[in-house]
């Protein structure tokens, strides 16, 4: 398979501020988020990083789509590396996060536009292209309805059709079912495959093992910044479930969870 992604001992580290150290329990300055983390993804598949909250997953995302600069290490994106690179590998990523807050003034029509034009979407492609989405997300009947107006799944809803206004061959998914009720997850995890079954690469982070189960080719999982284990779903569960694997690892590396 032809590589996607290098991650190559990808590390950032924040500071943390008096009332941070009181409610993280520690009397450290400094808080390592991620932790030397190195992987490798492949062209058309569905990577997927798996991990607790706090394990680094998202802070590795906004590094690989350079929302935020590493401390340390790189990662070549299609060619393009996130330090040296970062226009170059802008242009050729979508990347959602569940954080993503659009503006609630506007409506997703202009939202779309927008942000079709950011990308130098000429106007032809990106009617196509609205249209499709829209009609896809049952967005079109909330066109004009301004964002603060609209349900949480129809916020997500538009704010993944915004990520994808480009049509990119890379997609960045930090958590893209967190907080959906359950038939706006559906509709949200059925585009990830026709995503997939569209040639597209999608690198996701998530908590949440059925959806792994459900969508990702391989998955490497993240405890404490530090990637303990990469490999397809079969050569990690060896037999077992993902839930169970993943509890038996983090109890190897971390110890008792009731501990």
């Amino acid at each position: 398979m032809e590589e996607l992604l290098q991650v190559k001992d990808l590390r950032k580290t924040f500071q943390l501020s008096a009332k941070q150290q009181k409610l993280e329990k520690t009397k450290e300055k400094v808080k390592v988020a991620v932790d030397g983390l190195s992987f490798t993804a492949y062209k058309g598949e569905v990577f997927g990083l798996l991990g607790p909250n706090g394990a680094g997953k998202t802070t590795t995302l906004r590094m690989l789509a350079t929302l935020i600069k590493p401390d340390g290490g790189d990662a070549i994106l299609d060619g393009a590396s996130i330090v040296k690179q970062p226009e170059q590998v802008r242009g050729k990523i979508g990347f959602l996060t569940s954080e993503l807050k659009l503006e609630d003034f506007f409506t997703p029509n202009y939202q779309f536009d927008f942000f079709a034009g950011l990308y130098g979407v000429d106007p032809q492609t990106a009617a196509k292209r609205k249209k499709e989405l829209f009609e896809r997300f049952g967005i079109d009947r909330f066109a004009e309805v301004k964002v603060g107006n609209l349900s949480t799944g129809m916020k997500q809803k538009v704010s993944l059709v915004v990520s994808l206004v480009h049509d990119p061959d890379v997609v960045i998914f930090d958590e893209p079912t967190n907080g959906l009720d359950v038939l706006t997850a559906k509709v949200v995890t059925d585009f990830l495959l026709d995503l997939k079954a569209r040639g597209k690469s999608i690198i996701v982070s998530t908590h949440i093992f059925s959806l792994i189960e459900k969508i990702c080719d391989r998955v490497g999982i993240v405890i404490n910044g530090k990637m303990v284990i990469c490999d397809t779903l079969e050569g990690i569960c060896a037999g077992k479930t993902l839930e169970d694997r993943f509890f038996e690892i983090y109890e190897e590396k971390v110890g008792k969870i009731d501990e």
